[in-house]
């Protein structure tokens, strides 16, 4: 057993592994915190009753048993990745039918660094706006 004790101490001791643990825990904590944070306007009694209603068996219990209970409590993270892959896929139509948006795809590497800056602020507009849809 002490042999156990010492590798574990050792792992500490080597500085990257430490900082690699560390940030692996801290995002840990931070997907348990988000997983908690209810969405804006939602209302939480009335949430409740609704998944009380709901069995495991349909497609929401199984979609709320892959993001760890986010759904059932309308987390923040229940919101997954889909506004970043609509703003994208907006920002691609765009691309197809507005000069600027057609001028920056073909810049190259500026363009592709300002279309990916934009494509993160839409995410954001579309993550506050969609909690309003999930509702």
């Amino acid at each position: 057993m002490s042999r156990f004790t010492d590798t574990f101490r050792n792992i500490f001791k080597i500085h990257e592994l430490r900082q690699r643990i560390i940030y692996t825990l801290v995002l840990l904590l931070i997907v348990r915190v988000g997983a908690h944070i209810t969405l804006p306007g939602i209302d939480s009694a009335l949430l409740a009753e609704a998944m009380k209603n709901q069995t495991s068996d349909n497609l929401f219990g199984l979609y709320d048993l892959f993001v760890g209970g986010a759904f059932s409590n309308a987390a923040i993270f229940a919101l997954g990745i889909m506004p970043y892959i609509s703003a994208s896929i907006i920002l691609q139509l765009l691309g197809a039918v507005v000069p600027y948006f057609q001028k920056l795809q073909q810049e190259g590497e500026e363009g592709r660094k300002k279309i990916t800056q934009l494509t993160r602020y839409g995410t954001v507009v579309i993550s506050q706006m969609q909690p309003w849809g999930v509702t």
